[in-house]
């Protein structure tokens, strides 16, 4: 059998590898490299090649640094690091071993996270073969990150990584029929970094029609930064480097020093006299919108577009336990956290410790983290979405406990995504120290995760209720599932409008 499969895109005909159940197809460029004074420009098309491009072998991704969290090995998240290469504004795509150029196939497109800094479309835990045997087109995608990606620059247009997922929207919208897919039922999800990319992208007119759906897993309908904020970062930067704070400028320094910079931005107070800092100081970058992307969507935007979103149950465990901080956590530290998203600190404290009566500090801190970088922002989206009559909204919470860090990780950020992409069994994923913990997780658990997100690509509805304002239904998936109406009412309706 013949194991390479040839594809002809608009630009150039690629040769993927086949597999068991898939032809996966790597390192396909969308856009042209982004170089130079380019770095800090809009996504340009590639140029046409001639002759067939070898699309078997991973190529290079975005700059970044090693992103390492305390005792967790999150290698299989991030990645293996920067790989250099210019050409890196690329793509991977699965397709069904037996699917026919003409299959018109549901096609999902994953934008991963990383804190806009790291992360690229080599995380093991990213691979679509999965989604491929089970009859979708899966797609992964490199975006610039950092300073090219993110910082706001005079005479350069804000928010550059996201305009590169637009490029690879666009990209797909014109190729994906050549691998089977179907550019009419294109569903774009991501986690983190790149779920909140996802929800401004729900919000921007720039990807209208690109998406017919939309899954949004734990980021935040409120994570955008200000203009007067991101000024604050770019001012830093700036300084830093010791150059003028506009794109002439940083276009004369290297990548490297670009992404070795990183490690000095951190701890910028980026509170203002209207806005808190929805990154709470993990992170330098995020988008930059005049407008929070709930509220652009409560006005209107993505109305036509059915939503998925949700959280894990224990988010900000992540962000403590693999730094000892979740057992070491103390009142101080609980308030410190509030104060650093909420205007009245004692009261949304109390509020928790009334909602959580036996809750240690920290794991109230940790409740009020997560709910500060994405349980308040998933329900302000869920919310605002759900006023539409012209599609539907679904919301999950996903609970289930990874016993690693001797059961402290828990159901932390990130770790929906092994059950989502049905890859939990990656031995890179289990031990002590792994994502998932020394204990075998349920087997039946990431069927019925990964079947959810494809029944919702294909049809609009992961199968359970539709979410609304009155009662937000939410499925509590774990090795029981359950729908609960509120769940966390209490707390979330604590957080100012």
């Amino acid at each position: 059998m013949n194991q390479h499969v040839d594809v002809v895109t608009a630009q150039g005909t690629v040769r993927g590898l086949r597999g068991d159940d898939s032809v996966v197809f790597l390192n396909i460029p969308y856009a042209a490299p982004p170089v130079g004074a380019g770095r800090f420009q809009a996504p340009r098309p590639h140029d046409p090649w001639t002759g067939v491009r070898n699309a078997t072998e991973p190529g290079p991704n975005a700059p970044q640094a090693e992103r390492r969290l305390g005792r967790i090995d999150m290698s299989p998240y991030f990645g293996p690091g920067w790989i250099p290469g210019d050409d890196y504004l690329t793509l991977n795509v699965w397709t069904p071993e037996t699917a026919a150029a003409d299959a018109r196939l549901p096609v999902m497109v994953f934008v991963h996270g990383g804190g806009f800094v790291a992360g690229s479309t080599r995380s093991q835990v990213y691979d679509g073969a999965a989604f491929a045997r089970d009859g979708v087109v899966l797609v992964t995608l490199n975006y610039r990150l950092g300073i090219p990606g993110f910082l706001h620059l005079p005479g350069a247009p804000d928010n550059r990584g996201l305009l590169d997922v637009v490029a690879a929207l666009r990209w797909v919208r014109e190729n994906i029929a050549a691998f089977g897919g179907d550019p009419g039922t294109v569903t774009l999800f991501g986690q983190s970094a790149g779920a909140t990319i996802v929800a401004a992208l729900l919000a921007k007119p720039e990807a209208e029609g690109l998406f017919r759906r939309a899954i949004v897993q734990s980021g935040s309908g409120l994570g955008a930064f200000t203009t007067e904020q991101a000024t604050r970062v770019t001012a830093a930067a700036a300084a830093a480097l010791g150059v003028e704070p506009g794109a002439e400028s940083f276009a004369d320094v290297p990548d490297r020093r670009l992404v070795e910079v990183i490690s000095e931005l951190s701890g910028i107070d980026l509170r203002t006299a209207t806005h808190h800092d929805p990154l709470i100081g993990l992170s330098p970058f995020s988008v930059v919108l005049d407008q929070q992307p709930a509220e652009a969507v409560a006005a209107g935007r993505g109305a036509a577009v059915d939503l998925l979103t949700g959280t894990t149950t224990e988010e900000g465990n992540l962000y403590l336990a693999p730094f000892g901080t979740l057992s070491s956590s103390t009142d101080a530290d609980v308030t410190a956290a509030a104060a650093r998203s909420h205007r009245e600190p004692a009261r949304l404290v109390e509020t928790y410790r009334r909602a959580r009566p036996l809750a240690s500090s920290g794991e109230l801190r940790s409740a009020i983290m997560g709910d500060a970088l994405f349980g308040l922002g998933t329900r302000r989206l869920a919310d605002a979405h759900a006023g539409h009559r012209t599609s539907a909204t679904y919301v999950y919470s996903f609970a289930w406990r990874s016993t690693a860090l001797d059961g402290e990780l828990g159901a932390a950020h990130t770790m929906e995504l092994p059950f989502v992409f049905d890859t939990a069994t990656l031995p890179e994923l289990h031990g002590p120290e792994s994502l998932l913990g020394p204990d075998e997780p349920p087997a039946a658990l990431a069927t019925r995760t990964h079947t959810a997100w494809i029944t919702f690509a294909r049809a609009g509805d992961p199968g359970w209720n539709r979410y609304d304002a009155t009662h937000r239904t939410t499925k509590i998936i774990d090795k029981k599932e359950t729908l609960a109406d509120d769940p966390r009412g209490t707390e979330l309706e604590a957080w100012p409008e």
